[in-house]
C-alpha cells in the first residue's frame, strides 16, 4: 500500500459548523490542498461521503489504482473521509473511488476541485493559485460604484461564442479575452460585464447551466489563473464583473454530484422534490445543512478567490415553488399545505445575508420570473434579500410592442406603459438577455418590422426607451 498519512485540516468547531450548515468557507478544508505535514510537502484530500463503505483517491500518481491510497473516515460522524498523500503537487490528476453501501464501485470528481480536465475527460486536478492581483484601486472604490443608486449598464456574454478564430472553430482563451473583450466592453461604455456560467460543465455547445465543477472555471479556455487575469483586466479598466450562479439544480452526469456516495447526497430521493422536469436534472436539497454549507461556500469562493463583484442567481422561480413545471400529483406540499419551498426561501435569505455581510459592496441579482413579493426587499422586512431583480415582464411586454408595425402600435401602448405600474416595487434590472435569442427566437433586429433602415431606427427607439425607463440595464452580446 502506498504511503498515506492520517491528517486533518478540520478542528471540532469546523465540523460542528459544517454539520449545522454554517461552514461558509468549507473549501478551505474540503477538496485537495497542497500543504506541509511533518516537514514533508504533499496534498491533503477530504471529501464528504457519509454513506460510503470505503473511499480512496486514485490518479496519475498511482496508476489509477483504487487500492493504493485509501482515505480514513473521521470519528465524529461527519461523514468526511480524509488523508494526506506525501510527494504530490500542483497538476496531479485524481478522482475519488467510492464503494457504496450496496457494494457498487463508482468514480467521482471532487465537488470542491479548483480545476478539472477539459471535457469530455472528467478528472479533477490539484491546483494552487499563483496570480498576483493588480486591482487594488478597483477594490477600494467598489463601494462607490456599485451602490443601488449608481448606474449599471451590463454586457452579458457567453465566453465560448463571443468571438472565434480559425473560421469559427476555436474560441478565444481567457488571456485573449483579457485583451479583446476588455477593450470592446470599455469602448462600448458598459459599467459591468456578466458571464454566463463559467463553472466547469460537460457539454460544450450549451450555455453552461449544467454545472459539474462549482469551484472551477471551465478549463476549455485556460487555467484558473488565466480567468483571474481576465477579471483583473476588467477591474483595471474600471469595469465590474458579475457571474451567473446556478444553485437551482445540477446535472446527473456520472462524475458529478448526483448519486455521489451511492445515495441522493446533494438532492432529494423523492423525484417529486429532487428531479427537475424541464431540465432533467437534480434539485439541491436546501434543507440539508451540509448542502447549504457547500452552496454558500461556493458563492463566497468566487467573491474571495476571483474578486468577482456580484452574482446573478439563475432560475430563482424554480427554487421558490414546489409545483414549478409540475402537474397535480407531481409535487409535495410544504408543511402548511402550500406550494412554497420553505427550505429554498430560508436558503436564499441566508445566502444573501451572508454575501452582504462579508461583501457589502457586492451585488446579488435574481432571475425571478413570477410576481413573488419582496425579492429585492431586505430579509429583516420579510424579503429574500437580493440587491436587484430582473424585470422579466418588462422584457416580454416591450419586445411584443416593438414587433408591431408603428402604424399599429397605437393599439398596444399598454404594453410599454404597464411596467410603470410596478416599476418601483423592486430594484429592477431591465434585461434583453440570452433567453431572448434561444430556441429560434432570432436577434433583436430580426424582430423589428420594416426594411433595414426602419429596423435600425426601431433599435434606436428601443434602446432610448430602455435607458430612460426606471431601472438598470442589461444586454446580451450581439
Amino acid at each position: 500500500m502506498a504511503n498515506i498519512k492520517n491528517h486533518s485540516l478540520f478542528n471540532e468547531f469546523d465540523i460542528n459548523l459544517f454539520k449545522a450548515g454554517k461552514l461558509f468557507r468549507a473549501y478551505h478544508f474540503l477538496g485537495s490542498h497542497i500543504i506541509e505535514v511533518d516537514g514533508e510537502w504533499g496534498v491533503q484530500f477530504a471529501v464528504w461521503a457519509p454513506s460510503a463503505k470505503k473511499v480512496s483517491v486514485k490518479g496519475n500518481f498511482n496508476g489509477w489504482n483504487a487500492g493504493s491510497h485509501p482515505l480514513s473516515p473521521r470519528w465524529d460522524g461527519s461523514g468526511i473521509w480524509e488523508g494526506f498523500v506525501p510527494g504530490l503537487g500542483k497538476g496531479a490528476l485524481y478522482k475519488y473511488h467510492i464503494l457504496t453501501a450496496e457494494g457498487r464501485q463508482i468514480e467521482k470528481g471532487d465537488p470542491y476541485a479548483l480545476f478539472w480536465e477539459i471535457p469530455p475527460n472528467t478528472a479533477s486536478i490539484v491546483w494552487e493559485f499563483d496570480h498576483q492581483w493588480k486591482d487594488e484601486e478597483w477594490m477600494k472604490k467598489r463601494s462607490d460604484v456599485q451602490g443601488l443608486n449608481r448606474p449599471y449598464s451590463v454586457y452579458e456574454v457567453h465566453l465560448g461564442s463571443w468571438r472565434k478564430r480559425n473560421k469559427g472553430t476555436e474560441s478565444l482563451s481567457y488571456k485573449d479575452l483579457g485583451d479583446e473583450l476588455v477593450n470592446y466592453v470599455k469602448d462600448m461604455g458598459y459599467t459591468h460585464i456578466e458571464f454566463l456560467p463559467v463553472m466547469e460543465h460537460p457539454y460544450f455547445p450549451s450555455w453552461g447551466y449544467q454545472v459539474t465543477g462549482y469551484f472551477a472555471p471551465t478549463s476549455r479556455f485556460g487555467l484558473p489563473d488565466d480567468f483571474m487575469y481576465l477579471v483583473d483586466r476588467f477591474h483595471q479598466e474600471g469595469i465590474g464583473v458579475l457571474l451567473d450562479w446556478v444553485p437551482s439544480h445540477f446535472p446527473a452526469d456520472a462524475h458529478g454530484l448526483a448519486d455521489f456516495d451511492g445515495t441522493h447526497l446533494y438532492d432529494h430521493a423523492d423525484p417529486r422534490k429532487g428531479f427537475h422536469p424541464d431540465w432533467k436534472s437534480c434539485i439541491f436539497n436546501y434543507g440539508r445543512n451540509e448542502v447549504r454549507s457547500f452552496l454558500i461556500s461556493n458563492a463566497l469562493f468566487w467573491l474571495d478567490a476571483y474578486h468577482v463583484d456580484g452574482l446573478r442567481v439563475d432560475a430563482v422561480a424554480s427554487m421558490l415553488y414546489l409545483d414549478y413545471s409540475r402537474e397535480d400529483g407531481e409535487w409535495i406540499p410544504n408543511r402548511y399545505g402550500g406550494n412554497e419551498n420553505l427550505e429554498a426561501i430560508d436558503f436564499l435569505r441566508e445566502f444573501n445575508e451572508t454575501v452582504y455581510r462579508e461583501y457589502p459592496d457586492s451585488i446579488t441579482i435574481a432571475e425571478e420570473s413570477t410576481a413573488w413579493s419582496g425579492v429585492s426587499r431586505p430579509t429583516y422586512t420579510g424579503g429574500l434579500g437580493f440587491g436587484m431583480k430582473w424585470m422579466m415582464g418588462w422584457m416580454h411586454d416591450t419586445l411584443n410592442y416593438f414587433k408591431h408595425d408603428p402604424i399599429h402600435r397605437q393599439y398596444h401602448h399598454n404594453e410599454i406603459t404597464f411596467s410603470l405600474v410596478y416599476a418601483f416595487t423592486e430594484n429592477f434590472m431591465l434585461p434583453l438577455s440570452h433567453d431572448e435569442v434561444v430556441h429560434g427566437k432570432g436577434s433583436l433586429m430580426d424582430r423589428m418590422p420594416g426594411d433595414e433602415w426602419q429596423r435600425f431606427a426601431n433599435m434606436r427607439l428601443l434602446f432610448g426607451y430602455m435607458f430612460t425607463h426606471p431601472g438598470t440595464q442589461l444586454m446580451f452580446m450581439g
